[in-house]
């Protein structure tokens, strides 16, 4: 089945501001401007409402603007606006993925084809109040226009008053939506901005009443375009853009930053857009990666993974200010950059008599904590490598098991071996060249059972590595305590000493 058209315009007025105060909520409440161009040629090229009703306009230089009492200045950022306008076009993406982008000087505009998904997001009004809170829970405020129109879409969406946010027209209608809007709306060239004004014709319904053929016969094809596009006629091919699910979010700072505090501020709005921009394609933040770039021209980058992916930004703030706080910045800081990973988010089903496993977040916390004190590489599980050397083993971080079903675990009880660091030197008494007796922490014990020598190392090319010999002993003492122990013998030396204890 052939669905009609129907179209979605997503419209940002004064991006470059918007782009850079959604993250900025500190200047929010402030009359703001931002500058472009060279000093002391910088020119305003966007500003919010509070500039605006300080009579403040685009195009004044940042002189006239110093006459303005309360005005914030801040530079225009390319960076900044390519971020946020990734961010609109994923969140017009979660709709469909059929999605055009157009830009202008101060203004972006996503156009999505949401023709035929009526039957995931409703009706045309339900999709257009969902997009447009999708935006706003992006720091973006915008208006929503929907049309049988790609063109009509977008000049519905422009002559949108500031305060109606949402607009929608049925088939067929189009016309009679557009013929109230001002001629404004069509940026218009100056040429033909003056013929108009000298005809008399001030909106797209007197510009679709004029005679098409004269029309055409004094503006060439402009004229015939312009009118389609009164009337919302004007044909269109849709070009799709792609851009790649790209969790990022950075910030320019005004001055340099060396408090953590004030740092983590900051990082808190970047992490509540990744978590929202994640959300939407209904994934966790499986690991977060802190950019930070240095006033002494370096940068500095740490990266957090909790064991599961989630969308707890005070879990996250947490983890973030322990590591920052193990290893600060060496310099004071001029932007920050938050890249994150995606992951499915997991829930674990326990059965009625299995026992309590801890929270995922608490056990983070925590593990943070303790390798904040000991050491990033001193926390973990001890793999054993492929070697003889008494110390073979390395420290692994944790991770979460396989859920691989085909995957066989050993049901058979292993003995656990703890090393005594460091090994306690002690006095073996020997007979027939085995160890029959010996003293360990004020105890003296009898050998039942001596299994042993083994030499110990394994490189054959260092005849130091091979002079121990190690004995796994079963002892016992007078009061008829058990022991299990693992003894070295340095054979250079002659020196006895317990390495480590069986459980």
């Amino acid at each position: 089945m052939r669905h009609s058209e129907r179209y979605a315009c997503l419209l940002v007025r004064e991006f470059p501001a918007q782009a850079l105060l959604r993250l900025r909520p500190d200047l929010r409440e402030k009359p703001c401007v931002i500058l472009e161009g060279e000093p002391p040629l910088q020119t305003v090229c966007s500003l919010n409402t509070k500039a605006r009703l300080l009579s403040v306009r685009r195009g004044m230089t940042k002189v006239e603007v110093d006459t303005f009492e309360g005005v914030t200045f801040v530079a225009r950022s390319t960076s900044a606006e390519n971020a946020a306008k990734a961010a609109l076009i994923e969140c017009a993406a979660a709709f469909s993925p059929h999605v055009e982008a157009v830009e202008e000087a101060t203004a972006f505009l996503g156009i999505v084809d949401i023709a035929g998904t009526e039957s995931l997001f409703g009706q045309a009004e339900c999709l257009a109040k969902a997009l447009h809170l999708r935006a706003a829970a992006l720091g973006i405020s915008a208006q929503v226009a929907v049309s049988g129109s790609f063109h009509a879409s977008i000049l519905l969406a422009k002559g949108l008053p500031a305060k109606l946010g949402i607009l929608v027209t049925r088939d067929g209608e189009e016309a009679a939506a557009l013929a109230g809007l001002p001629l404004l709306v069509l940026d218009l060239s100056e040429v033909h901005a003056e013929t108009f004004s000298m005809w008399g014709i001030r909106t797209l319904g007197m510009l679709a009443a004029l005679p098409q053929t004269e029309l055409v016969a004094r503006l060439g094809q402009d004229g015939k375009r312009l009118q389609q596009l009164a009337t919302g006629t004007l044909p269109h091919l849709f070009q799709q853009v792609e851009v790649p699910f790209v969790l990022e979010e950075q910030i320019e700072l005004d001055y340099p930053l060396d408090n953590l505090e004030s740092l983590l501020f900051g990082v808190a709005i970047m992490l509540d857009h990744l978590i929202v921009r994640a959300t939407m394609r209904a994934y966790g933040l499986a690991s977060v990666t802190i950019d930070l770039r240095l006033e002494d021209g370096g940068t500095h980058s740490r990266t957090v993974s909790p064991r599961v992916p989630t969308n707890d930004k005070h879990l996250w703030l947490k983890l973030l200010h322990l590591d920052l706080e193990a290893h600060p910045a060496t310099a004071p800081i001029l932007g920050v950059r938050l890249h994150a990973e995606p992951g499915t988010t997991s829930k674990v089903q326990l059965g009625l008599f299995s026992p309590q496993l801890p929270e995922p977040g608490p056990l983070d916390v925590a593990l943070a904590r303790i390798a904040a004190l000991v050491g990033d590489n001193n926390v973990g599980r001890a793999v054993l490598e492929d070697t003889h050397a008494v110390n073979g083993f390395h420290v692994e971080a944790f991770t979460l098991p396989s859920d691989d079903s085909t995957v066989r675990r050993s049901r058979t009880s292993q003995v656990c071996l703890r090393h005594v660091h460091p090994p306690e030197e002690t006095l073996v008494t020997i007979q027939a060249g085995r160890p029959a007796s010996f003293q360990f922490r004020g105890r003296r014990y009898a050998v039942r059972q001596a299994y042993g020598p083994w030499l110990i190392g394994g490189e054959w090319w260092n005849e130091r590595t091979w002079g121990q010999e190690q004995w796994d002993l079963v002892a016992e003492s007078d009061d008829e305590a058990t022991l299990y122990c693992s003894v070295l013998r340095d054979l250079v030396k002659n020196l006895w000493h317990v390495a480590g204890l069986y459980d």
